[in-house]
C-alpha cells in the first residue's frame, strides 16, 4: 500500500471544470495554506461524461461491500463519526444548512429539465447508465489505502452513491462535496437517503460546502437530508459560472477541508491546550470545569462594557469556586487534580491572569442533554446577574459543544429547546427571555423537603448521597450548587419528585422552573433523535395527581383568593401546558405498552 494520500476528483455534467484549471486553483489554495504540494498526493480524475449518454457496456450494479455494523457497533461508529466531525467543524467554522429560497426546488427542477443536464437525469433514471460510471470509478481506485473523495454538482450525487462500494481496505479519510443537489428529493437515487440514515462505518467525515448564490444548491446545504454530516457556506460574486466547481476550489475553507483530509494539521492549525491531568476528576469538579469553560467562551462573544462586568463578575466567580473545591477536598484528603488547580490565581492581585479552562472533555449525548439543557437555562456566574444578548450565548454554546465532540447543532439545539419549552409553558403571560437561575435555593428546598428522595432515580448523573453533600459542601445559592441541584432535578424520576414539586413548600415559579427544564431535555432528545426519557411523562402525570389531590383537600374550607389555592392553580395550569405540549408533539408514551411492562 502507498504511503501517498489518494485523491479522487467525481465531476458534474462535463469534466473540464475540474481537471485542468480546477486542480491548478485547489493547488495554488492548498499552497496558500502552508499544506504540501497537490502533486505530493495520488490524484485520481476519471472521466465518465461519455458514460452519462449511453450505456457501452452491460456492467452489473456493483455490490455493496461496506455493511451496516450491528447495534453496539452502530452506536460507536455514531459517536466517533460525530467526534471526527465536531473536530473538523471546530477547525473549519460554524455549521451553516441556510434555510433555501422560496421556490428553490422549483428551481433545481427547471434546471435539471434542461438538455444541457441530460447526463445527469440518465444516471438518475438509467440503472445501466448508473452501474457504468460505478464500475468505470471503481476501476480507478487501488485496493486499499487512504482516500479523500471531492464531489461536484452530480459528482456529489455519485460520491455518495460509492460510498458503501468502495473496497473494504480503503479507508475514507474524508469527503468534501460542493455544490450539491442532495437536498433536492429528485436527486435521492436508489433511496439514497434511507441507506444513508447512518455514516457508513468506512467514512472518517463529510463536509458540504455550498454557495448561497448558487441555483443547484437552492439557497441550502445537504445536512436535511443527511442530518450526521455538516454544511458550511461559501460566498462568492455573482456571475455565470457560480456553480462552477473552480469558483468552490478557490475557496480558503474548501481547500482547508481538502488539505486537512489529505495532509492532517497545517501550520495554521489551532493550538489546544493540554488537558493532561493528574488525578481523574469527580462529578462535582467535571461540572465546575464545564461550567466555567461555558462562561469563558460567552465572555469572549461580548465587547464593551458588558464584557467588563461579564469578566469582573466571572473573575470572582471562578476564584469562589476552586476556593471551595479545594477547601471541599482537603476536607475529604482529596488531591486537586491538575485540571482545577491550574485555574487557579491570585484574586488580590487585579492585573493577575484569569486562567481559562481546557476545551471539555467528550460527554455521551445523553448524559449531555441534562448538562446542555441546565447550561443554556442557568445563570452560570451566580450569585452575579447580567443579561447577556441570546445570540451571544447561543453562539457560546454552539462553541461549547462542537470543541465536546457533540457538533454546534446540538449547543444551538439546547438554546432552540429552552425557548420552545418557554413558550410552551408561558400562556398569556408570556416569554421572559432573560429570566436565569430560576430554580434556586427553592429547588435545592425540594432535596431537603423529601430528604434526598426526589433524587433518588437520577441516571446519569449524581444521585441523592452526592447532592446533598455537596449543598452541604457549597450550598444551594451558589454556582456550584445551583448547578448540581438543576442538573439532578432535570433527571430525576420517581414519585419522589412529584411529591417534592406538589408539596406546599415548593412554589409555583420553582415547579414552573423544573417543568420547564424537564420538557427542555425532551424537545432536546427529540431534535437530536434521541430515544426520549419515558420517565418525564409519568412524573409529569404523577406530579399532577399530587397537585390536584392538594389542591382538592384545600379547595372545600379555603377562601376562593386563598394564596395556597392560587398557586396550586398555577400549578395545574404549568402540568397542563406540559402535557398538552407532550401530546400535540408526539411524545406521549404508548400506555398500552407501558401498562404491559408495568404488569410485567
Amino acid at each position: 500500500m502507498s504511503d501517498k494520500p489518494i485523491l479522487l476528483f467525481l465531476h458534474g455534467v462535463g469534466s473540464g471544470d475540474l481537471n485542468g484549471i480546477g486542480l491548478s486553483r485547489l493547488g495554488t489554495s492548498l499552497a496558500d495554506l502552508g499544506y504540501p504540494a497537490l502533486e505530493t498526493a495520488q490524484v485520481i480524475a476519471p472521466k465518465y461524461a461519455h458514460a452519462l449518454i449511453g450505456s457501452d457496456d452491460n456492467d452489473l450494479m456493483p455490490g455493496v461491500t461496506i455493511k451496516d455494523p450491528a447495534r453496539d457497533a452502530a452506536k460507536k461508529n455514531r459517536r466517533d463519526f460525530e467526534r471526527r466531525t465536531a473536530a473538523i467543524e471546530f477547525r473549519l467554522g460554524r455549521h451553516d444548512l441556510g434555510k433555501g429560497w422560496p421556490g428553490g426546488d422549483a428551481v433545481v427542477d427547471a434546471s435539471a429539465a434542461l438538455p444541457n443536464f441530460a447526463q445527469a437525469r440518465n444516471y438518475l433514471k438509467n440503472q445501466q447508465i448508473r452501474a457504468q460510471v460505478l464500475t468505470r470509478i471503481l476501476r480507478t481506485l487501488p485496493d486499499s489505502g487512504r482516500l479523500v473523495i471531492v464531489g461536484h454538482s452530480l459528482g456529489s450525487v455519485i460520491a455518495a452513491d460509492l460510498l458503501r462500494r468502495l473496497p473494504t481496505n480503503l479507508e475514507v479519510v474524508g469527503m468534501v462535496t460542493i455544490g450539491s443537489p442532495l437536498a433536492h428529493g429528485s436527486f435521492a437515487v436508489d433511496k439514497l437517503r434511507d441507506t444513508l440514515k447512518e455514516p457508513p462505518r468506512n467514512l472518517g467525515w463529510w463536509v458540504n460546502f455550498w454557495n448561497e448564490l448558487d441555483p443547484v444548491a437552492a439557497h441550502r446545504g445537504v445536512s436535511s437530508v443527511f442530518p450526521w454530516i455538516i454544511d458550511f457556506r461559501v460566498r462568492t460574486k455573482f456571475g455565470i459560472h457560480v456553480h462552477d466547481a473552480v469558483e468552490y476550489l478557490a475557496d480558503e475553507a474548501v481547500a482547508a477541508a481538502i488539505g486537512f483530509a489529505l495532509f492532517g494539521s497545517s501550520s495554521k492549525e489551532l493550538h489546544r491546550i493540554d488537558r493532561g491531568v493528574d488525578i481523574p476528576t469527580d462529578y462535582e469538579e467535571r461540572i465546575v470545569l464545564l461550567a466555567l469553560r461555558y462562561a469563558h467562551l460567552v465572555s469572549s462573544q461580548l465587547k464593551g462594557e458588558i464584557q467588563d462586568r461579564y469578566a469582573g463578575a466571572l473573575r470572582q466567580v471562578q476564584a469562589t469556586v476552586v476556593d471551595g473545591i479545594r477547601a471541599r477536598n482537603a476536607l475529604e484528603n482529596r488531591a486537586m487534580p491538575s485540571a482545577v488547580a491550574r485555574l487557579a490565581f491570585d484574586f488580590s492581585d487585579p492585573h493577575a491572569v484569569v486562567p481559562e479552562p481546557s476545551p471539555s472533555s467528550y460527554f455521551e449525548k445523553d448524559e449531555a442533554v441534562a448538562l446542555f439543557t441546565v447550561l443554556a437555562a442557568e445563570n452560570v456566574i451566580r450569585p452575579f446577574e447580567i443579561t447577556i444578548p441570546k445570540d451571544d450565548l447561543q453562539a457560546a454554546m454552539k462553541d461549547l459543544s462542537a470543541e465536546m465532540g457533540l457538533g454546534s447543532q446540538f449547543g444551538a439545539d439546547a438554546i432552540a429547546a429552552g425557548k420552545i419549552a418557554q413558550e410552551a409553558l408561558s400562556g398569556a403571560r408570556g416569554v421572559n427571555w432573560v429570566k436565569l437561575g430560576a430554580m434556586g435555593v427553592g429547588a435545592a428546598a425540594i432535596v431537603v423537603a423529601t430528604g434526598g428522595l426526589a433524587l433518588a432515580a437520577a441516571p446519569g448523573l449524581a444521585g441523592a448521597a452526592v447532592i446533598t453533600s455537596a449543598l452541604a459542601s457549597f450550598g444551594p445559592g451558589g454556582m456550584i450548587g445551583g448547578l448540581l441541584t438543576a442538573g439532578s432535578l432535570v433527571t430525576a424520576g420517581g414519585g419522589g419528585i412529584a411529591f417534592g414539586l406538589a408539596s406546599p413548600g415548593t412554589t409555583a415559579e420553582t415547579l414552573e422552573a423544573v417543568v420547564e427544564r424537564r420538557l427542555a431535555a425532551t424537545i432536546l432528545r427529540q431534535r437530536q433523535h434521541l430515544d426520549p426519557d419515558p420517565d418525564v411523562w409519568k412524573m409529569l402525570a404523577e406530579t399532577e395527581i399530587e397537585v390536584r389531590r392538594e389542591h382538592e383537600r384545600l379547595d372545600e374550607f379555603s377562601d376562593a383568593s386563598s394564596p395556597a389555592l392560587k398557586e396550586l392553580k398555577q400549578k395545574i395550569e404549568t402540568i397542563e401546558r406540559a402535557l398538552k405540549y407532550f401530546s400535540d408533539n408526539g411524545l406521549e408514551p404508548d400506555v398500552l405498552s407501558d401498562f404491559t411492562d408495568d404488569a410485567a
